[in-house]
C-alpha cells in the first residue's frame, strides 16, 4: 500500500486570492487551501515514479487531492513572486536544479532559502509536481516546479510543462492539498 510507505504529511494553510490570467489558465479566484509542506516523501526523499492516476489515488488515501495547475501557481507565487522564494535568481541554497545540485533528488527539507514565505519546502526544483488541468483536453496534465535535471527557468512559478498523465519518472512527484482544515493528528505541522 503506497500510503503506508509515505512519510507523515504536515499541512500549511495558504491564503487564497485573485490569480491573473496567464499562459496556462484563465483569471480566477483561488480559495484558502491547506498544502502538504513538502512533496510527498518516503524516508525524507520525494516519493516519485507515480503516474497522475497513482498520484491522485495516493492523495485521496492521505485525505487530500492533486492541485490544479492554477492552484499550484497561486501557492508558488501568491500572484507576485517570480520564484517561490521571491524574485532573486536560483542558487544552490534555493533549489536542486541542473548545475545547482547533485543531479539526483535530495531531501525534501533541504534548501531552506528556497522556502515560500508561507513555509512550503521544495516548491521549485528537486522533482516536478503533478497538477491537473480540468479546462484542458483529458489526455493532458501539467508538471510544475522543475526537477533536479531542469534548467533554472523551469523553476519560475509561471512555468508549466504539459505531459501525458501516464508519465512515470524518477523526477516527478506530487504535493497534495486539502479544501478544508486537516483532521487533528496532522494539524501539528499546520499554520493556522
Amino acid at each position: 500500500m503506497l500510503a503506508a510507505t509515505t512519510d507523515p504529511v504536515q499541512w500549511v494553510r495558504v491564503d487564497g486570492g485573485d490569480l491573473s490570467a496567464g499562459e496556462w489558465h484563465r483569471a480566477q479566484r483561488i480559495p484558502v487551501l491547506w498544502w502538504s509542506d513538502t512533496p510527498l516523501s518516503r524516508d525524507g526523499f520525494p516519493h516519485t515514479g507515480m503516474d497522475l492516476c497513482q498520484a491522485r489515488s495516493l492523495a485521496e488515501t492521505l485525505g487530500g487531492r492533486v492541485p490544479t495547475s492554477s492552484e499550484w501557481e497561486w501557492m508558488a507565487a501568491a500572484g507576485q513572486r517570480r520564484y517561490p522564494w521571491g524574485n532573486s535568481e536560483p542558487t544552490a541554497a534555493h533549489a536542486n536544479l541542473r548545475d545547482l545540485g547533485p543531479g539526483s533528488p535530495t531531501s525534501v527539507r533541504q534548501h531552506p532559502a528556497g522556502r515560500t514565505p508561507e513555509g512550503l519546502w521544495n516548491v521549485a526544483g528537486n522533482v516536478w509536481e503533478w497538477t491537473t488541468a480540468p479546462w484542458r483536453r483529458e489526455h493532458i496534465a501539467f508538471l510544475r516546479g522543475g526537477s533536479y535535471h531542469s534548467l533554472p527557468q523551469y523553476a519560475q512559478c509561471a512555468h508549466a510543462n504539459d505531459v501525458l498523465p501516464s508519465l512515470h519518472s524518477p523526477g516527478v512527484g506530487v504535493r497534495i492539498i486539502r479544501d478544508s482544515p486537516p483532521p487533528a493528528p496532522f494539524e501539528t505541522g499546520a499554520t493556522a
